[in-house]
């Protein structure tokens, strides 16, 4: 008798107003068993939880088979078609072992027993042998799927490390994996692998059906197109069961060689995108589950080899790029003119190169690994050591450290600059420290040729700018007298004229150059304070520059308090340089304008005037010595000090000198002077009435 007859003849023993079979009750309370099995699964396997979320998918349908096999008998010998090997599998490729795998179905078997227990009435014994005997044949095709899937899965990777170990490359190793899928898998006729490069795949490996073709063609894909861009977009693998009719396979080879079953899979990395796999039938439909495990197994281990390879490449590239910036950095120590070395904590030489191996008097070789003490000399290393021990001990960088060879040293006297620095590990400790040393000798020696000279031309200078006051006096008293006579022409005149015009500017370029020797050798120019009114003082000044500017207009506007200590002989002479330089560089049809402006504790002095605008690169250098207005070029009436005099006069009495010329070609020298003794508290005026906002001479427009 046939398990369809022995259930139905047990069927028909019993009345039909029982409320439910076994097969309903089944289908009722799947989801109660369900949700007890998954418990009782935690309770005696916690680890394998994990899995119960991807592998419970497949016990739904497990158990609506086993409904319907109780609803239908099946003939003895084929209740093993109610356990699809996919879900074995699928199992088995989570990690399970066989046990576990007869524990769960154990499990189920339990849960089962104990919701359908009250529907004992409706389910008979037939019914309950049926659902055992179906349980049984699923543990034990379980138990044959996963001996002999292990043993050709164990073949299939033990040739997989072979090739793995005896490949160079990634393309060998993946040509030599997919021959072993061909071998160890009847149905598949071919088989290749996309790698993922600069958002594109591109076939790296191909074997079977028209693999020579696809390799010739050396295939590029953009990562969102056909049926490789499906699979890499949605991550997950895909069966295509008519492949040369399929609309996402564009391939011309693919529609040629008829494919129908193509499967493919993603080679992920976490959510990195490594690449794509396709293995394809020319005969089937489908794949077996068991080849798809085996396809998605091998090309694990292929990802596994292809990052493996990656991570090898950026090593190895790393280690290619360290020893040439190594390489660099050691002729970059050996060609450097300066000595430059490196220590370790107990001040023992890492590297040295030959300059400052030369500075110490041994070879190169001889310093790696000795102490300072024992290579520099004695007077170095005691000078030196301390300065070390500090930078290794605080941190800190030690720059600019200048010392000159002792009276007892050999040779000649020889002078060094250095700077030490530590040096950090990777953890922010200082691990030893670096030096570098310049010989400085050379230098030292140009700068004693350069003051010598500077000291002798400010020696001549001053010199030369005394004695030539007497025999200029006798030419301004000279000319003095014979302008007074009444008997000369018209001719003589104007001749004695410019005589004494002539040696008014010879006195004024020596006084100049009296001032410049003056504060180069007594560190400043000397001034005589007393409380002075700055506008009376520019008034008067201007007067005096009216007569010799005749035909410049020149304007004073004065504002607030211009009391305060200062040198008046010093400030005449700071107005008439720079009312005669914005003379020489502004324009004949627009005034110079003079303003003093009361600004507190200060007083401003500023002279304006239009003109060619000033050049950048010019104003830097404006108030140094010797320097010719705007342009460079030197005037008859000047020797180039007249700016440099009127910073010093401003620094001496504890101010400064500024310029600002726009594009327009608007310049104004500027001159801050604090009001300084007593006159800084503002009290102390003097008396005298304000002076009005504008002083003008000749009428409406301010000029003098």
């Amino acid at each position: 008798m046939t398990w369809g007859e022995f259930v139905m003849q047990e069927k028909g023993e019993h009345s039909s107003d029982e409320p439910y079979g076994l097969a309903d009750s089944l289908r009722r309370q799947r989801e109660d068993i369900l949700r007890d099995w998954e418990r009782a699964v935690a309770e005696h396997q916690p680890d394998g939880l994990a899995h119960e979320v991807l592998l419970r998918d497949y016990l739904p349908g497990f158990l609506e088979r086993v409904a319907d096999v109780l609803e239908h008998p099946p003939d003895e010998g084929h209740l093993a078609q109610v356990v699809p090997d996919e879900h074995t599998l699928r199992r088995l490729e989570a990690g399970l072992e066989p046990a576990q795998v007869t524990l769960e179905f154990g499990l189920l078997r339990h849960c089962i027993q104990r919701r359908l227990a009250h529907a004992s009435g409706a389910a008979h014994f037939a019914e309950w042998a049926l659902l055992h005997e179906s349980i049984d044949q699923a543990i034990l095709r379980a138990t044959s799927l996963y001996t002999s899937m292990r043993d050709r899965m164990f073949q299939a990777l033990e040739r997989v490390s072979e090739a793995a170990v005896s490949s160079q490359d990634v393309d060998t190793f993946l040509s030599c994996l997919l021959h072993i899928l061909l071998e160890s898998s009847v149905s598949v006729d071919g088989a290749a692998i996309l790698l993922s490069e600069k958002a594109e795949l591109r076939l790296r490996a191909a074997v079977g059906l028209g693999a020579q073709e696809a390799l010739a063609s050396d295939i590029h894909l953009p990562l969102d197109e056909g049926l490789s861009g499906q699979v890499a977009t949605e991550r997950r693998p895909i069966l295509v069961r008519m492949a040369s009719t399929h609309p996402k396979l564009r391939s011309d080879l693919a529609r040629r060689l008829g494919l129908r079953a193509v499967y493919s899979v993603p080679l992920l990395k976490g959510e990195r995108l490594i690449g794509v796999a396709h293995m394809s039938s020319r005969t089937l439909f489908d794949f077996t589950a068991s080849d798809k495990q085996l396809f998605r197994t091998l090309m694990t281990r292929a990802l596994s080899f292809i990052v493996k390879a990656e991570l090898i490449e950026r090593e190895r590239a790393a280690r290619a790029e360290a020893q040439h910036l190594l390489s660099l950095v050691d002729m970059m120590v050996e060609a450097c003119p300066v000595g430059l070395c490196l220590m370790d904590r107990e001040l023992r030489y890492i590297c040295i190169n030959d300059p400052l191996a030369r500075i110490n008097g041994r070879p190169m070789a001889h310093h790696l690994g000795r102490p300072l003490r024992e290579m520099a000399p004695d007077w170095v290393a005691t000078l030196l050591e301390p300065h070390f021990r500090r930078v290794l001990e605080e941190g800190h960088t030690v720059c600019n450290h200048e010392f000159t060879s002792p009276p007892g040293h050999e040779g000649p006297e020889q002078h060094w600059l250095c700077h030490y620095y530590p040096v950090r590990n990777t953890d922010g400790e200082v691990d030893g420290l670096g030096c570098v040393v310049v010989d400085i000798t050379r230098q030292k020696q140009v700068e004693a040729e350069l003051r010598r000279a500077g000291e002798l031309r400010e020696r001549l200078i001053g010199v030369v700018g005394h004695d030539l006051r007497n025999p200029l006096n006798a030419i301004s008293i000279s000319a003095g007298m014979l302008r007074r006579q009444e008997d000369l022409e018209a001719d003589a005149q104007r001749a004695v004229e410019r005589i004494q015009t002539s040696a008014a500017r010879m006195a004024r370029m020596l006084n100049d150059i009296l001032d410049f020797a003056r504060s180069n050798t007594d560190g400043g120019l000397p001034v005589h304070r007393e409380r002075v009114n700055l506008h009376e003082l520019c008034r008067s000044a201007l007067e005096e520059l009216q007569v010799t500017y005749a035909h410049q207009r020149l304007e004073l506007d004065v504002r607030g308090d211009g009391w305060g200590w200062w040198d008046p002989d010093r400030l005449t002479q700071v107005v008439g340089n720079l009312v005669s330089n914005a003379v020489q560089h502004g324009r004949a049809d627009t005034p110079v304008r003079v303003e003093v402006r009361d600004e507190g504790d200060e007083v401003l002095l500023a002279v304006h005037n239009e003109g060619e605008p000033i050049a950048p690169e010019l104003r830097a250098t404006l108030f140094q010595p010797f320097r010719h207005g705007a342009k460079g070029k030197a005037s008859s009436s000047s020797v180039g000090l007249g700016l440099y005099i009127v910073q010093q006069v401003a620094h001496a009495h504890g101010g400064e000198a500024q310029v600002n010329s726009s594009e327009h070609g608007h310049t104004v020298f500027t001159v801050r002077l604090p009001r300084g003794g007593e006159g800084a508290s503002g009290a102390l005026t003097g008396g005298s009435a304000p002076v009005p906002a504008v002083v003008a001479a000749h009428g409406e427009g301010d000029g003098l």
